[in-house]
């Protein structure tokens, strides 16, 4: 579908349109549709814009990332369909180990997200082990790599089910999301929860990750201490409420 960039909500329709492709060819799956809908709710509620919350967890997150000793990056179908070459890169950058991971079991859908991963510039993309799993989580995202989620201090899982970060964190990981909506288990359990829509929130976090680099490590490590979750997302919510009363 071509979309006119003359369209009042070009970006929105663009983005649904990510979504679409992605299931035609086998990336995404169709309850992806009712997820990113969700989602494009509260991006409408917080002005679809990158919030000063959203950059206070953007660098937390970026120093998080930076000073991990084995960070991975998880990806699930709609963040590969979304953001395939800005994921890609931020594993470069940090670096850190890409891995696939997905609620619906499915391994020919898992080999084409590595394959569409790989064809926006990964490297190397892990998949799950089914011999392989971490405790407190019966569904099919209980099943990781070892080389990667397995052993990972530090886990960027954007598009997160609530459940996932609740046992990864409970296996001792520090657990970062992306999650438009503040409520959401996800966001209310992660360690750090970036309140922002992925398309804009990777891009700045990629770019942010680029300039903490040239810090030293004890600079770094003060932004995360000064950071508060709760706050944030109270803050998120602020927003929403000031949003909702200028309408």
């Amino acid at each position: 579908m071509k979309i006119p960039r003359s369209h009042p909500r070009y970006n929105s329709l663009k983005t649904r349109e990510l979504i679409v492709e992605g299931i035609r060819g086998g990336i995404t799956s169709i309850d992806g549709l009712i997820a990113h809908g969700r989602g494009e709710v509260f991006d409408y509620l917080l002005g679809e814009k990158t919030t000063k919350s959203a950059m206070k967890s953007i660098e937390a997150a970026a120093a998080m990332l930076l000073t991990a000793k084995h960070p991975v990056v998880s990806v699930n179908g709609n963040t590969a369909a979304l953001v395939p070459t800005d994921i890609s890169e931020l594993a470069k950058i940090i670096p850190a180990k890409l891995e696939v991971n997905i609620f619906h079991t499915s391994k020919n859908r898992e080999v084409k997200i590595k394959n569409h991963l790989i064809q926006n510039g990964a490297k190397e993309v892990l998949l799950p082990q089914k011999n392989v799993k971490i405790n407190f989580l019966e569904s099919n995202r209980r099943y990781v790599n070892k080389t990667g989620i397995y052993g990972a201090d530090v886990v960027f899982v954007p598009l997160e089910d609530g459940d996932r970060t609740e046992a990864l964190i409970k296996n001792g990981k520090k657990v970062i999301v992306v999650d438009l909506n503040p409520l959401s288990r996800s966001a209310q359990k992660s360690t750090i929860t970036i309140v922002d829509n992925i398309t804009r929130a990777v891009q700045i976090l990629n770019k942010t990750i680029k300039e903490y680099k040239e810090y030293d490590n004890d600079r770094i490590k003060k932004m995360i201490k000064g950071y508060d979750n709760k706050m944030v997302l109270k803050e998120a919510l602020k927003q929403i409420n000031k949003v909702l009363s200028e309408k």
